[in-house]
């Protein structure tokens, strides 16, 4: 670090951001396509031949991703980037290496690869600058636009948020691996704490137990039975494996150990059955059985729904990669440059992601449609003056009907703004919607009215925004979506059957 100057050396040694950079655990891990991506859009951008993420350490700078250059780091002291990461969160660019003092007589200037141009926009994790999302150039470069640049800087966002969701999914592991550890010690203990106990002479049959025990099995009170009685009282589905497991455990040297339901009981009563041969006679036969019973209806009712919530998230993932993965195709074919992809994908990606966050939040169980609205189109009206003027009763969607219905929430607001009513001082926007209800049924139909805009044509050529208006609700069954493009401004109406969803 010798050859860094003073501001610089403070910065990249600062304890905090290393700790934040080693925190992640990412130095010195294999390639990863997500970042690659990210280092082959920045080169496509900028028309560069080298495109790296770059993190600094406090004695070299190491590539997380590097397209066009050979090897995986260098050392600090040569770093462009940690100049960068000091220059604060603008992009820094320097148009001709020969002519900056600061790193004319740097030996990747004077060598391999021969680095003229460079622009840098800085990684952020937990507010520290890590590194950066860089371009660089083997002949001297005019400075870039600033809108080139602030897309350079946004594809640094975008690997900020990459760091952080993969590092979140990491401690995520770490963290479930934990409490499944945990979840075992508590059953252990649970398991260990005698909720009903009983004493079982095999010979003669009789079970002494105290008064809770027959009340778990659905039983009167009293403090004696039989084995006839206890497995008359499991549930049908599951008294094979009791008993086959119960005279496992009276043949060999293992604990008994079964859960089982009580049968007639709604809704369903499992138990939990911990039980030791504690006597033997001279042949080895059991003769005396203690054990406990205690009722696991909480765990395997909470178990059940984690399978539940798991298969359902399991469904809503695939959909939403699928989503994603159309939204991504579709927007490149009808995008003419990089720039113009990346603002539409992360538009259409983060409304997705939106009303994605709030139905996780709630457990896939619905969101109401205000909740919605807010969410997708109220980042577009004006707080102090709204424009969008919204009426109709709260009512709950369905997670396919809130994801199919913000994305055409959020299309339809976008292109308000930028080319309908919302473009011009004097534009407003009617939303509105109303329920039919039958004796079997409800339906929602919901309308977009802009007027006051510039005056509308019909396009000669829909892009993709307009086809996701007319498609995205398309997994709804029964669905109708209208899209007019009237003189006076654009229309939508949106119609579907409503399912019965509570908060």
């Amino acid at each position: 670090m010798d050859a860094l100057p003073a501001d610089v050396r403070q910065i990249v040694g600062d304890e905090h951001r290393r700790a934040v950079l080693h925190g992640l655990q990412t130095l010195d891990t294999s390639s990863d396509p997500d970042f690659d991506r990210l280092t082959g859009l920045a080169a496509a951008l900028m028309d560069v031949p080298i495109a790296l993420v770059s993190l600094v350490d406090i004695e070299r700078q190491w590539f997380k991703s590097c397209i066009g250059m050979e090897g995986r780091e260098t050392p600090v002291s040569l770093s462009f980037c940690a100049h960068a990461i000091t220059a604060g969160d603008d992009v820094m660019v320097i148009p001709d290496a020969t002519a900056d003092p600061r790193f004319s007589s740097n030996s990747l200037v004077t060598g391999e690869p021969h680095i003229r141009f460079y622009a840098g926009a800085p990684i952020t994790v937990s507010g520290e600058r890590i590194g950066t999302l860089c371009v660089i150039d083997r002949k001297p470069r005019q400075r870039p636009s600033t809108e080139k640049l602030d897309q350079l800087k946004m594809l640094a966002g975008l690997a900020s948020s990459l760091f952080a969701l993969k590092e979140g999914t990491r401690t995520g592991a770490l963290a479930r691996a934990e409490l499944e550890r945990e979840e075992k010690r508590r059953t252990v203990a649970v398991e260990a704490a005698s909720l009903a106990s009983w004493a079982w002479d095999v010979r003669t049959g009789a079970i002494e137990c105290d008064t809770l025990f027959p009340v778990l099995l659905g039983l009167a009170p009293t403090t004696r039975l039989t084995a006839r009685q206890i497995f008359r009282a499991v549930d049908r589905r599951d008294v094979r494996q009791a008993e086959s497991s119960f005279r496992q455990a009276l043949s060999s040297n293992e604990d008994y150990v079964g859960e089982y339901r009580i049968a007639g009981i709604e809704p369903a009563r499992w138990l939990g059955a911990r039980g030791r041969v504690v006597e033997r006679d001279a042949a080895g036969n059991a003769t005396l059985v203690f054990g406990v019973n205690y009722d696991i209806s909480e765990r395997k009712l909470a178990e059940e729904r984690q399978r539940l919530l798991l298969r359902e998230l399991n469904h809503r993932v695939k959909n939403t990669l699928a989503t994603v993965q159309a939204l991504a195709t579709q927007t490149v074919r009808h995008a003419r440059e990089p720039g113009e992809f990346l603002d539409a994908f992360s538009a259409r990606l983060q409304a997705l992601g939106l009303a994605h966050g709030m139905l996780s939040d709630r457990e896939w169980r619905g969101i109401a449609l205000n909740e919605l609205i807010q969410l997708e189109v109220k980042p577009f009206d004006d707080g102090e003056s709204p424009r969008i003027n919204i009426s109709g009763e709260d009512i709950f969607l369905s997670p396919d009907q809130a994801l199919g219905l913000g994305l055409i929430l959020h299309e339809l607001a976008s292109n308000a703004m930028k080319y309908g009513s919302l473009s011009t001082p004097g534009g407003t926007v009617d939303l509105a919607w109303t329920v039919e209800k039958s004796r079997h049924s409800r339906r929602l139909t919901l309308t977009w009215t802009e007027t006051g805009g510039p005056a509308v044509e019909t396009p000669k050529r829909f892009g993709f925004g307009s086809i996701l208006i007319r498609r995205s609700l398309s997994k709804v069954i029964s669905s109708e979506v209208t899209h007019e493009f009237l003189p006076g401004g654009v229309k939508a109406k949106i119609s579907m059957p409503l399912e019965q969803f509570s908060d």
